[in-house]
């Protein structure tokens, strides 16, 4: 590892600025610290690294990634040394990883902590970036890489009456270091999400009662997880090279083989043997990609698969009417959920569902929840209501590129940008995990991002080139890409987080490339640097 630290723009306070301290943000800082010597700056607004996963430490936060390959692929010896113990990883155990991660290759003297950037301008006279942040510091970077996360910026529903409640209130993404004592209160969770999900089923049993407030029914499949033997591991370890190869050339990138058959080539008896299969192996995206090739592009395809899991949730749940209010009508076509139990934690006597959309949140009073059926007494409300997600981060930061062109203003008919990262007449400004970059496993996603980044600074260091961005026709194309491709799918069909439409107001606009990593990272390759510009404003002179 070369950890030179040498090399420092002339004129400026750092040659990079890097926002976020998640797998994204660290992977940045030793990639332009360690391998570029680079003089970096990095912000976070936790008190220590983690991103995502130092936010969300709600009761049953787990990733729905196997643990395998939710991790870092760019250090050998980085994935011989750590383990773990199960195939999928809970938040303490993630959180310990980037812990690690961080110590490994000492990130955190790079960081100032417990400091948001609320601003970031570009200088044209400069050619340099001015970051601000809440503590009053403004200092100037010639490259800003900002880590800001998918999923990161809340989305807590402007309920009437929020502000009246007496009792203890928290959305799944702010909860507390010190935790919450749930037990033998009664709780409400607003939301049943992918997160909502989880914290059902973790908080019905700490509970005097909980009561779900459910605005449409999911489609889950059991998430599988079971612990993993020293022998499982060992030989997971003496396969990574093969391993991390497949993933990166995979669509999902979430360590299996997609399929490559067609639900509708087979029998009905094949597609319930396959069915059942993954479901009892576990996992969403194994259940939506890897059983059949078109459940997300062929709608009887996904109605068998739809079909399949209504009958397990009939099979399930013991109540018929609460059993009718969790069976989906519509299609499978959202993020793929999968659960440690979600379906039969309705048949316990302490747990009761309400349908929203049957009977709408009205306010929410001193005492509890009040629908349009009745009131619902509480001691704890937990907002399970997500994110205001890829875009959200961005639009509440003031970054003002040329011509004090604003990102809220630009992205205000739906996020543009080039490849994921970058952003006409945003120069130097490089986004892990923009808008319209791959829908995968985020890891080896984050790590391909980064490399590129990475690359591409060395690049315009090496040929002396001030700034680097996207040329208008590139992003549009690129947009146009994005758009075309998740038409071929289903997933616009479906009210979805991934399209905006969880958040009032905001327009449906395609959010990511749905083409897969394998195709994504063939797009790097063979796009080069020819839907750039470097130095437009002297190129336009010249």
């Amino acid at each position: 590892m070369n950890q030179r630290n040498d090399r420092k723009t002339k004129g400026v306070d750092f040659d990079a600025v890097i926002v976020g301290a998640g797998f994204g943000g660290l992977y940045a800082v030793h990639k332009l610290r360690n391998e570029l010597g680079l003089n970096v700056r990095a912000y976070d607004n936790g008190d220590d690294v983690g991103g995502t996963w130092y936010w969300n430490r709600y009761p049953g936060a787990l990733s729905d990634t196997e643990s395998f390959v939710y991790r870092y692929s760019f250090d050998k010896d980085l994935l011989q040394e750590w383990t773990w113990k199960e195939n999928y990883m809970t938040q303490p155990e993630i959180l310990s990883y980037l812990d690690h991660v961080a110590d490994r290759f000492d990130l955190r003297r790079s960081y100032q902590f417990n400091t948001k950037v609320t601003a970031t301008h570009f200088n044209e006279e400069t050619n340099y970036w001015e970051v601000i942040t809440d503590k009053g510091e403004t200092v100037t970077a010639k490259f800003v890489v900002t880590g800001l996360g998918l999923l990161s910026a809340t989305n807590v529903p402007n309920f009437k009456g929020r502000e009246t409640f007496k009792g203890e209130q928290y959305h799944t993404a702010r909860w507390p270091k010190s935790g919450v004592d749930l037990k033998g209160k009664r709780v409400g969770v607003i939301g049943t999400g992918s997160t909502g999900v989880q914290v059902i089923i973790a908080t019905a049993p700490e509970a005097k009662h909980l009561t779900v407030f459910q605005r449409t029914p999911q489609y889950s499949v059991p998430v599988g997880k079971r612990p993993q033997s020293e022998e499982e591991i060992a030989e997971i370890k003496a396969n990574n090279d093969e391993i991390w190869k497949q993933v990166k050339s995979s669509a999902v990138a979430f360590g299996f083989e997609e399929s490559t058959v067609s639900a509708v080539s087979v029998s009905k008896e094949e597609q319930e043997r396959v069915f059942e299969d993954a479901w009892n192996k576990g996992g969403g995206f194994r259940f939506m990609f890897g059983t059949f090739s078109d459940i997300a592009a062929n709608p009887e395809a996904n109605e068998a698969a739809c079909n399949f899991i209504r009958k397990k949730i009939q099979e399930i749940v013991k109540d018929p009417e609460m059993a009718r209010k969790l069976t989906p009508t519509g299609l499978y076509a959202k993020r793929p959920l999968c659960d440690n139990g979600y379906y039969n934690t309705f048949n316990r006597d302490n747990v009761s569902l309400v349908d929203v959309k049957e009977n709408p949140i009205v306010e929410i009073t001193p005492k509890g929840v009040r629908t349009t059926d009745g009131e619902y007494d509480l001691d704890v409300l937990i907002y399970a209501t997500g994110f205001d997600a890829v875009d959200g981060n961005y639009t509440k930061i003031d970054i003002r590129g040329r011509g004090g062109v604003t990102m809220r203003d630009k992205w205000a008919d739906g996020p543009t940008g080039y490849l994921g990262m970058t952003n006409t007449d945003f120069p130097n400004l490089f986004m892990i995990l923009g808008p319209n970059g791959p829908f995968t496993n985020l890891p080896p996603s984050i790590e391909t991002q980064v490399e590129w980044i990475s690359d591409t600074l060395q690049c315009m260091i090496e040929k002396g080139f001030s700034t680097i961005e996207p040329t208008l026709e590139a992003e549009n194309d690129w947009v146009a890409t994005c758009r075309s491709i998740a038409d071929m799918t289903l997933f616009p069909k479906a009210d979805s987080w991934i399209f905006g439409a969880n958040i009032p107001g905001k327009k449906n606009a395609v959010y990511f490339y749905l083409g897969g990593l394998g195709n994504y990272r063939k797009n790097l390759e063979d796009a080069g640097y020819k839907g750039f510009i470097f130095d437009r404003a002297r190129a336009n002179v010249e």
